[in-house]
């Protein structure tokens, strides 16, 4: 027997053996699938195929997606409607109920609006545009008069196909919806005003104050958040102790949907430091109580509380973006982000009650434009 049909290896290889049968090597595949693999099967639709619309079923959909675009007009025009007309009533969008009202009717109208365009546009494309196959050759990316005139054709024969020119009711109801939108960025330049004025400037602590002072008192009593009880200093002896006050009569004096917002703005911690190791600031040698002091716990910052304490530093942390305060000298940043000590609030005894004898001197939270 021949050595012919065997390779190197001393196996069959590429020739033949007798009736002329291909001996097949391990791992090719088989000749059916061969043939399968290099058959030139013409997997696309026949000529024609997609190029035609039923016009009835056509008419159908241009009334739908018409009726889609109008509902995005419509809301699209509610969003800019409620945003002038309602949102800014009453000195603006102030409070959580109305931030939460704000909000719904915004965010509604505007999701609304994008909703049904990208309805009615999809309609669009599956109901009323042809399916015919599409080729695009590779060619170089220069564009040249030829590549431009290319594109010119193939621009107004997609136009056609889409049917933008020859159903004008698709076409101006979507420029209808279209407009509102297009409108909408200029309108929220709304939302930078009104400006705050003198609103930031103060806080509950100095109508308290004064209506306390008007009954011949020294000042407003402070308060234990949560419970409303009014702080002794005999209740607040213990060094390192820290506690959430607010001004006594806030939840009466001040209307049910502002309540949150004077107490964000009013909230303060009491804290007790050491009074050999407390170091008050120029001007403020009488502001506080043995080493007792009142500080905003609204961080400088961004308006985080800052609401954590160390005893054994004295130092307060403010949990966001560790913006840390010295309890002993004045709230003084000595690390992190904030640009600013915490607002000190001026403290008084009054018939062994701890009370605050004016507002904050400096507006509380973030730094702002207008604050100067």
């Amino acid at each position: 027997m021949s050595d012919d049909n065997k390779d190197t290896a001393g196996r069959p290889g590429s020739g033949e053996e007798d009736g002329g049968r291909r001996e097949r090597v391990i791992g090719t595949p088989s000749p059916a699938r061969e043939k399968a693999l290099l058959a030139e099967d013409d997997i696309s639709a026949p000529a024609g195929v997609g190029e035609q619309l039923d016009e009835e079923s056509a008419k159908r959909a241009e009334r739908i997606v018409a009726t889609l675009f109008l509902i995005a007009f419509a809301a699209s025009v509610a969003f800019i409607a409620y945003f002038i007309g309602w949102s800014g009533r009453d000195g603006g969008m102030h409070g959580v109920v109305r931030a939460r009202e704000s909000n719904f009717w915004l965010g509604g109208t505007m999701a609304l609006s994008f909703l049904a365009m990208a309805i009615g546009v999809t309609i669009w494309v599956r109901r009323l545009m042809t399916s015919k196959p599409i080729v695009q050759e590779r060619h170089e990316m220069a564009a040249d008069e030829e590549t431009r005139a290319g594109f010119t054709e193939d621009f107004l024969e997609g136009a056609e196909d889409s049917g933008i020119t020859k159903r004008p009711l698709l076409r101006r109801t979507l420029l209808l919806a279209a407009a509102p939108l297009g409108l909408a960025p200029l309108v929220l330049l709304r939302d930078l005003g009104p400006l705050p004025e003198k609103r930031l400037r103060h806080t509950f602590w100095g109508e308290a104050v004064k209506k306390a002072q008007a009954e011949g008192k020294k000042g407003v009593r402070l308060v234990v958040d949560g419970t409303n009880r009014p702080l002794r200093v005999s209740d607040f002896s213990t060094p390192g102790s820290m506690i959430t006050v607010l001004p006594e009569g806030i939840e009466h004096d001040v209307p049910e949907e502002q309540v949150l917002t004077q107490n964000a703005k009013a909230v303060t911690i009491l804290i007790n430091v050491p009074q050999e190791q407390f170091k008050p600031a120029k001007g403020r040698e009488n502001w506080h109580i043995n080493g007792i002091v009142a500080y905003s716990k609204v961080c400088t910052h961004v308006g985080c509380p800052a609401a954590l304490y160390e005893q054994t530093t004295h130092h307060i942390l403010c949990p966001c973006h560790q913006s840390t305060f010295d309890a002993t000298d004045a709230a003084k940043v000595i690390f992190g982000p904030a640009a600013r000590p915490l607002p000190q609030l001026p403290l008084a005894v009054e018939d062994g009650y701890i009370v605050a004898t004016s507002d904050y001197h400096e507006p509380v939270g973030p730094s702002f434009w207008e604050r100067g």
